[in-house]
């Protein structure tokens, strides 16, 4: 049984939480499995019931697996699909950014079984609050891919677009009330963004009752991420390239990175009318943040956005972070929604 009321303000994560220790090494991205077979099945079940734990003691509002049984977000899915090969690796550059060894496209892709949808159910099962379930996005599942099929960017991504749609349609038979597409590859290829990409993501949320969301960041603090963003000046301004047509698009919910960012939040008027994830939390540091500081990122987005819209969220994933720093910064984005909840409902 799951509950119908959502607060003003709802606080979620944006997307991964810390594993714990026994499940793969800490503090270390994409790291691989401990366990096998039977083991780490149940290890994964059990780290998705901790991860939850923790986002009901911080006082998320909207929860979800914490990503507790992918090893990587893109990947996880993939391997669960025909038509890739995970022997015949290519090297490829992702995101134009870094490089990486990645498996091939060798035939037509399909989707033979649900990926996640066991794991929505056992998640549903367990909490009475909104969940939300992040699958990677089209565009950004062919730039960690090497085509050696369709030899077509956009052939694929809509290919994948149909197969997101048929795991979307079973997670929201699943109970799952908001399911998010991660699309950092928003941020780069604008001109595709514009010309297909979009109306991929659509294709993927076709016929969905429930929720959307797409969530397009900086990417993880990884090296190769920090790195690029030193290159981007003093504003980064990659969503001004995108806001137009999403916000005309038929997605629900936009998931952004705000905090420490050099984001001009003046940007959002651009999806006025939408709700909107603020990314409130920089994943991308150890240093806690205080309430007041989530509290000034949410005034000035509040400027841009209705408070009927803005959903408090950290930037993007915190699996790379230590599991007490990751509740700590939790706490901090609790806290300081409370404070901006209590300005909104003391002026009405």
């Amino acid at each position: 049984m799951k509950t119908n009321t959502t607060p003003l303000l709802p606080t979620s994560t944006a997307g991964s939480l810390p594993k714990p220790a026994w499940l793969t090494q800490p503090e270390t991205l994409w790291s691989p499995w401990l366990l096998e077979g039977t083991r780490l099945i149940e290890g994964k079940q059990d780290a998705l019931s901790i991860s939850l734990g923790e986002q009901h003691q911080a006082g998320m509002d909207i929860v979800s697996d914490g990503e507790q049984t992918r090893q990587h977000f893109v990947t996880t899915f993939i391997e669960h699909l025909s038509g890739v090969d995970f022997n015949q690796r290519k090297t490829v550059k992702i995101r134009d950014r870094y490089d990486a060894s990645v498996p091939s496209v060798i035939g037509a892709v399909s989707r033979p079984t649900s990926v996640f949808v066991e794991d929505a159910k056992l998640l549903r099962k367990q909490t009475q609050k909104p969940i939300k379930w992040a699958l990677p996005g089209p565009m950004t599942m062919i730039d960690t891919l090497y085509d050696d099929h369709y030899h077509s960017r956009e052939k694929l991504a809509w290919e994948f677009a149909k197969i997101l749609n048929q795991e979307a349609k079973e997670l929201e038979a699943a109970g799952v009330d908001i399911i998010q597409f991660d699309e950092p590859a928003f941020n780069v290829f604008f001109d595709e963004v514009n010309d297909w990409g979009i109306a991929c993501l659509e294709k993927a949320i076709e016929g969905l009752k429930c929720e959307t969301a797409v969530h397009i960041c900086y990417g993880y603090g990884i090296k190769a991420n920090t790195d690029w963003k030193k290159t981007l000046g003093t504003e980064w301004r990659q969503y001004e390239a995108v806001f137009p047509k999403l916000q005309r698009s038929a997605i629900d919910i936009i998931s952004l990175e705000c905090h420490n960012s050099r984001v001009p939040l003046e940007l959002l008027e651009l999806i006025r009318g939408k709700k909107v994830m603020v990314g409130v939390i920089d994943v991308a540091t150890n240093v806690i943040e205080t309430p007041e500081e989530v509290a000034n990122t949410l005034r000035t987005a509040l400027n841009y956005v209705d408070a009927d819209k803005l959903y408090p969220s950290t930037n993007c994933g915190m699996a790379p972070l230590s599991r007490q720093v990751a509740r700590d910064k939790l706490n901090a984005l609790r806290a300081g929604t409370d404070i901006i909840r209590k300005e909104i409902l003391s002026r009405d």
